[in-house]
């Protein structure tokens, strides 16, 4: 299996309740709660790990409350390589009701400073001068305080610097800036889409036109997601557009960053194409199920798979996927 390094500059612990229904200005009792060492980056290094990839995680973490991350790191099998600044690591609120809607409850983050990046750098540089060297990087989530956009862009050309495929899964400004970068991958959703082409993607057909020219833009995977309507990815193994199966959708926190996961795992395992985007749909749609990400080792998960709908919308020829 590969090597990966995946890069979580916010994370949280996330405090998750499922419960019926959300009434606000009352007294709410979930039916359950559960606190996990998370964040986008740690999620998607959870799903690597558990497909047998050997991971890395790294980013920044709170000192005053790491142990709940080193914890879940040492069981989880990854090597911690966070870096640790003073303070504690936000704690997020996730309400997850039985209709399939979450409301998250996000705080911002502990600052970051011009020396903590620096510490993050040479962290990075200690990775990559080691053979063998880490064979795709995911940078996922949100920016700290103190890290602006001019500071995340040249974060990403610092790793863009190491020769190997970068994958961003991010949102609003920050998204832009990744953009722009030409990672490997992005993962915007439709609204975010048509925020960056700056039009309505009302249709298949301008969704399908925003996301070719987001891949003529110098991306060489552009993921679409759009729910319970499926992915649209374009790459140079042509368009292509998956529907997930029927289930009962009671968490989607950590759908996408599962997606991800998936995604990065059929390519860097030789899949073909409709396999990989087969395999990562399915398995998101097993997240959507619970609280946490979606596990291959699931009783249906070949069920879910043989339901998953995938569908070529060119007539390119595909030469086999590559990462």
């Amino acid at each position: 299996m590969a090597r990966v390094v995946c890069i979580t500059l916010n994370p949280a612990l996330d405090l998750a309740f499922n419960l019926e229904t959300l009434t606000l200005g009352h007294v709410n009792r979930p039916d359950s709660a559960h606190l996990e060492a998370a964040g986008k980056g740690v999620n998607v290094a959870r799903v690597l790990a558990s497909l047998g990839h050997e991971v890395t995680v790294s980013g920044f973490l709170g000192s005053e409350n790491d142990a709940p991350f080193a914890l879940a790191f040492r069981q989880l099998g990854l090597t911690d390589a966070f870096v640790r600044v003073p303070g504690s690591t936000r704690i997020n609120a996730k309400l997850a009701e039985k209709s399939g809607r979450v409301t998250d409850i996000n705080s911002p983050g502990m600052p970051i400073t011009p020396a903590h990046i620096t510490a993050l750098r040479d962290t990075l540089n200690g990775m990559f001068q080691h053979t063998p060297a880490p064979q795709a990087v995911v940078v996922a989530g949100s920016l700290p305080p103190g890290i602006d956009q001019h500071l995340f862009a040249e974060l990403l050309a610092t790793l863009k610097g190491y020769g190997v495929p970068l994958w961003i899964d991010t949102s609003g400004p920050a998204l832009l800036t990744a953009i722009a970068a030409q990672p490997a991958a992005v993962k915007p959703n439709e609204m975010e889409l048509a925020e960056w082409a700056g039009s309505k993607l009302d249709s298949d057909q301008k969704r399908q036109a925003a996301a070719e020219q987001l891949y003529a833009s110098g991306i060489e995977h552009a993921l679409i997601s759009a729910g319970a309507e499926g992915v649209l990815w374009v790459s140079q193994q042509g368009i292509w557009h998956s529907i997930p199966p029927s289930v009962t959708a009671t968490n989607t926190v950590c759908a996408g960053d599962t997606f991800v996961a998936g995604m990065l795992h059929g390519l860097l395992s030789g899949f073909l194409p409709q396999d990989t985007l087969r395999f990562a749909t399915a398995l998101s749609a097993e997240a959507v199920r619970h609280v946490g990400v979606g596990t291959p080792h699931a009783d249906d998960f070949d069920s879910l798979q043989q339901h998953t709908r995938v569908r070529r919308l060119d007539d390119t020829i595909t030469e086999g996927a590559t990462l």
